[in-house]
């Protein structure tokens, strides 16, 4: 598809005096005309900021910007090339491919030849194949063409270390109630209308778009289309727009970002934030058998003996969820997380197997004792198949204190332990059990001379 006919993402229709038709969408008609109107990237447009020291300076440098939807990077884009005197060329990675990419550049360099310089803007770059990336690297290396790209994914995940080696990436924020405030003001001075809302009901309409400006201007145009004599109130306003889900995809970088949020709140044993996040990945239409298997992790890796009823409780929600279903089942999903938020932790298990597993690597194939062997014929017997072993149940403590480690390996008071018990719930009592063994097997060794 060439760039003729990809969604125009600048040109908009203008009246006699060069302002866009007012029947275009509220959220167009209301696209900041400078720099110092857009709202909510003061950290990047500020005079000291980035962005405003590349506007101060003239001169721009190819950029990635990467933020929410609705959160102004078009918008920003185009107003920077004006800013400082480049000609724009415009794809959206979604429908362009390499061979426009390429009677871009050849148009660009006919510019530059010309004394003229080209921003490329390219939204959602992140659709660009590696190929495609590939494609812009000696182009923006070489200066023929200024690379502004927008993406709502993370860069390290979707681009190229070598396109990122060659730009700056920016980070944009989603837009503050007080940025969303100000473009309902907006709105409403263009439009020469209020708002029909109780104060509750706007707050409750800010909280809707979820920091999405975009979003927000297009639920103003239904208010401002539905026909109310009276202000709505929060019942009223949800009756007349459409709910939004949450921002949440499974397979991008914020699924991994909630992820990380509630594992982290139940090792930092604080249950209402890690039903917080539970909630938000539910919203977002996370499936809850992943979390299950989450559940379940987290049970072996952050709780282990500290609570051995956290795994039990961990598989139980997984369990539970499958025979119930939504929305029944996610309550014990949610009970789960709770158990394992308030449970005592401890990674004992986690870090000792990592141990015993580089012991194992490290020891080759080192043959278990003698007396650990079964010798089920006469000839293992004759060959000293368990010979020597004790039956701990009949000892006098119920303890043989033998040593169970490989022939050739350090005795136990010279060898590393892989297991060290906390001092945190069960585990308190499996530290004392240890000890306590730890001091028969000294006595043991101690009475028969060794």
């Amino acid at each position: 598809m060439s760039t003729e006919d990809a969604p125009a993402l600048f040109d908009a229709p203008a009246t006699g005096d060069g302002r866009p038709v007012p029947d275009r969408p509220l959220a167009d008609r209301l696209r900041p005309h400078a720099l110092e109107e857009v709202v909510g990237q003061g950290h990047l447009l500020a005079p000291d900021a980035p962005l405003g020291r590349m506007v101060e300076a003239g001169r721009l440098s190819s950029i990635i910007l990467w933020g929410p939807p609705g959160c102004g990077k078009t918008t920003i884009a185009r107003l920077l090339a004006a800013r400082v005197g480049l000609d724009v060329e415009q794809v959206s990675a979604t429908f362009s491919g390499v061979a426009d990419l390429r009677r871009i550049f050849a148009a660009a360099g006919r510019r530059r030849r010309g004394g003229r310089g080209t921003l490329l803007f390219v939204d959602e770059v992140h659709r660009f194949n590696r190929a495609q990336q590939d494609c812009l690297l000696p182009y923006v290396e070489d200066g023929t063409v200024v690379l502004v790209g927008a993406t709502t994914e993370n860069p390290s995940f979707e681009l190229n270390g070598a396109l990122l080696s060659r730009c700056q990436v920016l980070v944009l924020h989603r837009l503050d109630d007080v940025g969303l405030a100000e473009l309902l003001e907006r709105a409403q001075r263009l439009t020469g209308r209020r708002l029909p809302l109780t104060e509750s009901a706007r707050a409750s309409l800010i909280a809707m778009a979820d920091g999405d400006g975009r979003h927000l201007l297009g639920m103003v145009e239904q208010l401002l289309e539905a026909p109310s004599s009276a202000p709505l109130d929060e019942t009223g306003l949800a009756a007349v727009v459409a709910t939004r889900v949450p921002s949440y995809d499974k397979s991008g970088e914020e699924h991994y970002n909630l992820v990380s949020a509630l594992h982290k709140s139940m090792r930092g044993s604080d249950p209402d934030a890690a039903l917080y996040w539970l909630a938000r990945m539910l919203a977002g239409g996370e499936d809850p058998l992943y979390v299950a298997r989450r559940l379940v992790r987290f049970a072996s890796e952050d709780v282990g003996l500290a609570d051995p009823g956290a795994l039990q409780a961990a598989l139980g929600a997984w369990t539970a969820y499958e025979r119930l279903g939504s929305p029944e089942g996610e309550l014990a999903i949610a009970q789960a997380v709770v158990h394992l938020a308030t449970a005592p932790k401890s990674i004992s298990i986690h870090r000792g197997f990592a141990r015993a597993r580089a012991a194992a690597r490290r020891t080759g194939s080192l043959r278990p004792p003698a007396h650990v062997l079964n010798a089920p014929t006469e000839l293992m017997k004759d060959l000293g198949y368990g010979a020597g072993y004790q039956y701990d149940p009949d000892t006098a403590d119920g303890f043989s204190g033998a040593d169970h480690m490989p022939e050739g390996y350090p005795p136990p008071d010279e060898r590393e332990r892989f297991y060290e018990p906390t001092g945190n719930g069960v585990e308190r009592l499996v530290r004392e059990r240890l000890d306590h063994w730890d001091r028969l097997r000294r006595r043991r060794r101690g009475d028969t001379g060794c």
